[in-house]
């Protein structure tokens, strides 16, 4: 019994065969460079990985060479047992606050929502048409980002803008990353045997957001309308004067397509270290590089500053997780932000935080005023888990 996960980007699409009772992936995949003069594909399964490098005009074509790779690479899909497809959808607006059957109305609705994810709900839309029509005989789920944070209380959800304004264009906190947050702060629910955490959850990768979770539900997360909002990231921005955009038009004669693209693809790491791989500006840092010490200090700060602030608006943390590509491996970002929370009795073990493992693990002290883990999150098992909770 399994799930086929596809997550259909704007010129890639990720796959993955998922058993989302053992949680097993049996086979996954990538396609990207859609529409561009050379194409790659990437399958792997059973130990094995396929490459091809040929031209992928559209989705439709990606995904119909995905199935022939399954036939001629493994498993067969007519012998897999996929029980449901599930979907990842970045923006659900208020509409989605759970896992949602796909029929025509759910599409229609993706399609309404496109101002507010311009980047990716098109994408996702041409997965779906496609994967409805290749996949017809099994159900078709689409699980949202913004999902876990559809019920934030309004005074985390509410911006302070002329409320006629924001319900005509539906501006408020939607948040990103839901399904990881949701995902990682239930794995430590489970593992502390507690349903009463108050935690933090930090999801670092080169998109980056932060989430406070009160007994399994989001009160607060950083990134807001889009995903530009909230913390430092690889090339974005995160949290900026929205004066900024007025004064780089007025003064820099900057179109606003101009604008949008120097605050979510020119700045963050990008932009103060000329690199947005966090390895290379901590290598860069510890050369002595003068940019990438302040882009590592500005980074740190801006993760301090929302550890604060919701340490506040919960009453206290319990936990405090890492997760996501930087979040789970970068022994030195962790390094920096928790040698700055060493006042408020925060205490780590040195040989655990640099150990490298695939599992769930307490890096903190018995000591230690909170308990730091570092919790690798799968979106995709989340995804086929909660595609196959709904259908059942």
């Amino acid at each position: 019994m399994t799930v086929l996960v596809i997550n259909s980007g704007s010129s890639s699409i990720k796959y993955q065969l998922i058993n989302p009772d053992s949680g097993e992936s049996i086979a996954s995949g990538l396609v990207e460079q859609i529409g561009e003069s050379e194409g790659h594909y990437v399958h792997k399964f059973d130990g094995e990985t396929t490459e091809l490098f040929e031209v992928v005009p559209d989705h439709a074509v990606g995904l119909r060479k995905v199935i022939e790779l399954f036939e001629t690479a493994g498993p067969h899909l007519s012998e897999a047992g996929i029980k449901a497809v599930g979907h990842r959808i970045v923006q659900g607006g208020r509409y989605f606050n759970k896992a949602t059957l796909i029929d025509d109305a759910v599409e229609d609705r993706i399609r309404q929502l496109i101002p507010l994810g311009p980047l990716h709900n098109p994408a996702h839309l041409k997965g779906i048409d496609v994967a409805r029509e290749l996949f017809a005989d099994v159900p078709h789920v689409a699980v949202f980002d913004t999902a876990f944070f559809q019920d934030l209380p309004d005074e985390a959800a509410t911006y302070a803008l002329d409320r006629e304004t924001a319900e005509k264009y539906e501006i408020r906190r939607y948040g990103a990353h839901g399904t990881s947050h949701r995902y990682v702060s239930s794995v430590v629910s489970q593992i502390l045997g507690r349903n009463d955490l108050k935690q933090i959850v930090l999801h670092l990768g080169n998109g980056a957001s932060a989430s406070a979770v009160v007994n399994g539900k989001a009160v607060d997360t950083s990134m807001g309308l889009t995903p530009l909002e909230g913390l430092m990231m690889g090339t974005r921005t995160g949290d900026i004067d929205p004066a900024a955009v007025f004064h780089l038009q007025r003064v820099a004669g900057m179109s606003y397509e101009d604008v949008d693209t120097l605050f979510n693809k020119k700045s963050g790491l990008k932009g103060l270290a000329g690199e947005n791989d966090m390895r290379k500006v901590l290598e860069l840092r510890d050369q002595g590089d003068p940019h990438a010490i302040e882009a590592i200090d500005v980074y740190t700060h801006r993760l301090l500053h929302y550890i604060g602030a919701y340490t506040a608006v919960m009453g206290g943390v319990d936990v405090l997780t890492f997760t996501a590509g930087i979040g789970e491996n970068s022994v030195g970002l962790r390094q920096a932000l928790l040698a700055r929370l060493e006042p408020f009795g925060v205490k780590i073990d040195a040989a655990l935080n640099e150990e490298r493992s695939s599992e769930p693990r307490t890096i903190s002290t018995p000591e230690s005023s909170l308990r730091v883990m570092i919790v690798p999150t799968n979106e995709e098992l989340a995804i086929a888990r909660e595609a196959m909770e709904l259908i059942s």
